[in-house]
């Protein structure tokens, strides 16, 4: 049975790897931190490193994601996402059709998808997205070639008319947070705000005290 992803997305920071930024330190420390701190939503976005170990760190993360009783979540790799038992995998615009990906998994397994703009929110709720990611909110360097930023204008539209969970992300800070979660956002994902902090722990208790306050 699918999760009531509604109920868990609600007043959550959606943490995301990125080995990239995380000053040298490897994926099984970045996500304890985030899960010692209270995280429930793990996704794992590693674009640049071998299969192999995309798997191996896929394993490790199923295993610690359980013990702490969170979501985990696989980007793009379809044979990631079964090998490995995830409860979910999110897709992008440019992957395989969400239609295609829902044969390939098991059912109680669910997806995400990024969209961009109402038009692709829209679609999604068509083709049956569990949950949407939002954005990017404001420039980000996180991704290569990242599209222009969609600004709060789309989370106040999605918050009003899409009727499914969605991840507010894309360029997101502890200095814009408050702006984000007043135009209607209550999950939130701060990608290089919290894989570059020097004390990801205390960050993400910063910024759970803004979660904390939109939800009173």
């Amino acid at each position: 049975m699918k999760p009531n992803l509604k109920n868990i997305f609600s007043g959550q920071i959606y943490g995301i790897t990125c080995f990239e930024t995380s000053c040298g330190r490897g994926n099984k420390y970045v996500v304890s931190e985030m899960l010692k701190a209270g995280i429930k939503i793990i996704q794992y976005r590693e674009k640049f490193r071998t299969k192999r170990i995309k798997y191996e760190e896929c394993c490790w993360l199923r295993k610690i994601t359980r013990e702490y009783n969170a979501l985990f979540i696989v980007n793009d790799d379809i044979d990631l996402a079964i090998l490995c038992k995830t409860d979910g995998i999110h897709i992008g615009q440019d992957d395989l059709p969400l239609k295609e990906v829902r044969k390939l998994i098991k059912p109680d397994q669910f997806i995400g998808l990024s969209t961009h703009n109402p038009e692709q929110a829209r679609e999604a709720l068509r083709t049956g997205a569990d949950y949407i990611g939002v954005g990017p909110i404001y420039e980000t360097q996180t991704k290569k070639n990242a599209i222009q930023a969609t600004e709060l204008e789309y989370i106040r539209y999605v918050s009003k008319n899409i009727d499914v969970p969605f991840v507010a992300i894309g360029g997101i800070k502890e200095h814009n947070i408050a702006e984000v979660l007043e135009s209607g956002a209550s999950c939130v994902s701060l990608v290089t705000e919290i894989t570059e902090a020097p004390n990801i722990q205390q960050k993400i208790k910063n910024i759970q005290k803004y979660l904390e306050i939109n939800d009173k």
